[in-house]
């Protein structure tokens, strides 16, 4: 499967980025694949970020194939993430969401090596869409 197109904003770009410098290489196991995505983006202004993708604090529903299971949750940071309604852009899933945009569909290394296909189906909340450049 390709990857599909990511966008990011250069506010969660330079957010995450602070985020990475600030932990221990072997920190969480997706390091990599996070940084490979993070370089791979197209980054645009939080101004300019389309209303359909998910980013930072983003509350998006996506099915994960392998189960049909659906989630609603808020993509955030590991400071944010109260594992009630959200997860966090160290987990694999939430490193998968960003960038997506309504009806992508990625393959994602999930827990033990094993992929996980994940397809968006509604971003529900979007700062950048509400005027939100702050969170």
């Amino acid at each position: 499967m390709k990857a599909p197109k990511i966008i990011i904003s250069e506010i969660d770009l330079e957010r995450l980025e602070r985020l990475l410098e600030s932990l221990p290489a072997n920190a969480f196991p997706g390091r990599a694949a996070l940084e490979a995505e993070l370089d791979r983006a197209d980054i645009v202004p939080a101004a300019q970020m389309p209303a359909n993708v998910v980013t930072m604090n983003s509350e998006v529903k996506f099915r994960v194939s392998s189960s049909n299971d659906t989630f609603c949750l808020r993509l955030v940071y590991p400071k944010d993430a109260t594992g009630e309604g959200t997860i966090s852009i160290l987990a694999p899933v939430g490193s998968a969401l960003l960038g997506l945009s309504q009806g992508d569909q990625i393959e994602w290394p999930g827990p033990g090596g094993t992929m996980v296909k994940v397809c968006i189906e509604e971003i529900v909340y979007q700062p950048e869409r509400s005027g939100d450049f702050h969170r």
